[in-house]
C-alpha cells in the first residue's frame, strides 16, 4: 500500500496550497523540498543581520473581501501575517531617465484615475477606461474572483490583443501609455505578445490594494507549513527529487537523487514543467507533448542587487520605483548589454524593529540567462551543492552590481554613500534556489497570437500525474494560489470547491 494519497514535489505556493487542500479534504500529503529552506520565491535570506526576499516583494488584493485576501482567510493565514500597507497614493512609481516628475500607481480604482489624471487631465476618461477595461477583463475569470461561474473566453477580446498594443490604444499622450505599462517587470511584458489579460489580471489586484510583508514572506511558507503538519501533512526539506518509477502506466513512487523512494497515488508537480518532464523517463508522455512543453519560451531573467544602508540613514520607502532609463518600456528584455541597465526595479524591506527606516532594498535589472553561459555548468546550493564559480564571476557580479548602483544614484541623489554592503544574485542563483530551467521569472512566455499554448492543464496523460504552479494560469501569489485550486478541483474531482472556499472564507 502506497505510504501517502499525495505527494507534491516542489514547496514553493503552489504545492503548499495544494497539500494544504488535499490534506483538509482528508488525503495524507507529503511535500518534497530540495533545498534547506521551503517555499519557492518566499524563501529570504540575511546578511549584516537584515532580511532579504527572493522574489515575493509586495502582494496585492488583500483589504477585506478582496480576491487573495479572501483565499489567504481559507488557507488560515490572514491572523498571523505580519503586513504593511504601501502608500496608497501611489504604491508603485514610475520614473524615467531625464524627467524629474514621478508617475503614481495608487491603491483604489478612483484613486488610480485621480493620480494620474492630476498629472494628465486631458486623459482622464481614458483613465476611467482602462480601469474599466482591467476590470472587466478580470471578472472574465471566475476562479480570480473566487466564483464557481461557467465562462467560455477561449474569444475574449483581452486574449486576442498584447498589452502594449491595447494600452497605446487607449491613451493619446505618449508618455501615460509608458506610465501604465512602466511596472511591466510584474510580468516580464514583451511587446507584441504579452496578452492584455496577463497585464490586467496581474495589476488589478495592487491597484486594489498593495502590502509588503514585514521582516519576509517566508512567513507565509512557514504559517503554511504548520497548518499542513496540524493535518498530518509531511513536509521533507533536502528531499530532491530525480524521476518517476512506473507500474504500468502509473507512478507508483518518486526516487530522490539520494537512491530513496517515495510511494504515493497521486502525485503532483510543481515544478520547473521541463524538469517534471525530464522525469517521465519512459513512453508514458507522447513525445510531442515534450517536445511542446520544452519547446515553450521562457521569460528572461534577472540580476538582483541586495544592498544593506547604513544604520537610520535611508527614510522608509514606502512605495516601489521602476525607473526607466531607456524610454522604451517594453524594451527590457531585450537590451543592449553594453547600455545595460536600461530600466530598475527597486523594493525596499520592512524591518519591525526600525520601521521607520529602510534598512536594506533589492534592486533589479533584467538579465539574459545566456549572459552567464560561461558559468552554467556549475551549481550553488547552501549547504550540500557548493562550487565556487571562479573570480571571474564574482568581478562579473562586482561590475553588475556597480553599474546598477551608477544608474539608481541618478534616481536618488546620494544613494551610494549610504551603502554598507552588499551582495548579487544572477539567473544563475535563481535558477539554482528556485530551480527554474534557465533562471526564468515567470516561466514560459504568453503569447496572445498563440493563447492555447500556454494554457497548460493540471491533468497530465499519466492518470495519477497533475501539475500546479505558476506555469499554469498566471504566476505571482495570487495566480500560483488559483492553480492549486484548479489541480485540486481534478484531484478531487469536486467542481465545487471553488464555493466551498469562497463560503469559507
Amino acid at each position: 500500500m502506497a505510504k501517502y494519497d499525495a505527494v507534491i514535489i516542489g514547496s514553493g505556493l503552489g504545492g503548499l496550497c495544494t497539500a494544504y487542500i488535499l490534506a483538509k479534504h482528508g488525503m495524507k500529503v507529503c511535500v518534497l523540498e530540495k533545498n534547506r529552506q521551503i517555499g519557492g520565491s518566499m524563501q529570504i535570506y540575511s546578511r549584516d543581520k537584515t532580511i532579504f526576499e527572493t522574489g515575493v516583494h509586495y502582494l496585492g488584493g488583500l483589504d477585506e473581501g478582496q480576491n487573495l485576501n479572501r483565499y489567504f482567510q481559507y488557507f488560515n493565514l490572514m491572523k498571523d501575517l505580519k503586513l504593511q500597507k504601501l502608500n496608497e497614493n501611489g504604491f508603485d512609481m514610475i520614473s524615467f531617465e531625464g524627467d524629474e516628475q514621478l508617475y503614481p500607481h495608487a491603491q483604489g480604482y478612483d484613486n488610480f484615475v485621480e493620480q494620474l489624471a492630476a498629472i494628465f487631465p486631458h486623459e482622464r476618461e481614458a483613465l476611467k477606461t482602462y480601469i474599466q477595461k482591467v476590470r472587466e477583463t478580470c471578472a472574465d475569470f471566475p476562479m480570480y474572483n473566487l466564483s464557481n461561474e461557467k465562462k467560455d473566453f477561449t474569444n475574449a477580446w483581452h486574449l486576442q490583443v498584447d498589452s502594449q498594443t491595447y494600452i497605446n490604444s487607449l491613451f493619446k499622450d505618449e508618455k501615460l501609455q509608458k506610465v501604465i505599462g512602466g511596472n511591466n517587470m510584474l510580468y516580464a511584458g514583451v511587446a507584441g505578445k504579452s496578452p492584455f489579460y496577463v497585464h490586467a489580471l496581474v495589476v488589478n489586484s495592487y491597484i486594489e490594494s498593495s502590502y509588503r510583508c514585514i521582516d519576509g514572506s517566508s512567513q507565509i511558507a512557514k504559517i503554511m507549513s504548520n497548518n499542513i503538519k496540524a493535518m498530518g501533512g509531511e513536509i521533507l526539506n533536502y528531499h530532491e527529487a530525480k524521476r518517476f518509477v512506473f507500474d504500468g502506466d502509473s507512478i507508483e513512487s518518486v526516487e530522490l537523487t539520494n537512491g530513496e523512494r517515495i510511494e504515493g497515488k497521486t502525485f503532483i508537480s510543481g515544478i520547473d514543467l521541463s524538469k517534471t518532464i525530464d522525469m517521465v523517463e519512459g513512453p508514458q508522455l507522447r513525445t510531442a507533448y515534450k517536445n511542446r512543453i520544452k519547446g515553450l519560451e521562457n521569460t528572461v531573467s534577472v540580476f538582483m542587487l541586495n544592498v544593506v544602508m547604513k544604520e537610520q540613514s535611508f527614510k522608509h520607502l514606502d512605495h516601489n520605483i521602476y525607473h526607466l532609463i531607456n524610454p522604451d518600456v517594453w524594451a527590457g528584455p531585450f537590451y543592449d548589454e553594453k547600455k545595460w541597465p536600461e530600466s530598475v526595479a527597486v523594493f525596499g524591506n520592512t524591518n519591525s524593529k526600525h520601521p521607520d527606516y529602510t534598512e536594506n532594498f533589492t534592486a533589479m535589472g533584467y538579465m539574459r540567462h545566456e549572459e552567464c553561459a560561461k558559468w552554467w555548468d556549475t551549481k550553488s546550493i547552501i549547504p550540500n551543492n557548493i562550487n565556487y564559480r571562479g573570480d571571474d564571476y564574482e568581478a562579473f557580479k562586482i561590475e553588475k552590481s556597480e553599474k546598477l548602483l551608477d544608474a539608481l544614484e541618478k534616481r536618488i541623489p546620494g544613494v551610494k554613500s549610504k551603502v554598507k554592503s552588499y551582495t548579487s544574485a544572477t539567473p544563475l542563483t535563481y535558477r539554482d534556489y528556485i530551480g527554474s530551467r534557465d533562471g526564468s521569472l515567470y516561466g514560459a512566455i504568453k503569447d496572445y497570437k498563440e493563447p492555447l499554448k500556454t494554457f497548460i492543464t493540471p491533468r497530465t496523460k499519466v492518470n495519477n500525474l497533475f501539475l500546479t504552479g505558476q506555469n499554469l494560469n498566471l504566476h505571482g501569489v495570487l495566480g500560483v494560489t488559483v492553480s492549486s485550486v484548479v489541480t485540486c478541483t481534478e484531484i478531487l474531482g469536486d467542481p465545487d470547491l471553488i464555493s466551498k472556499i469562497a463560503k469559507a472564507s
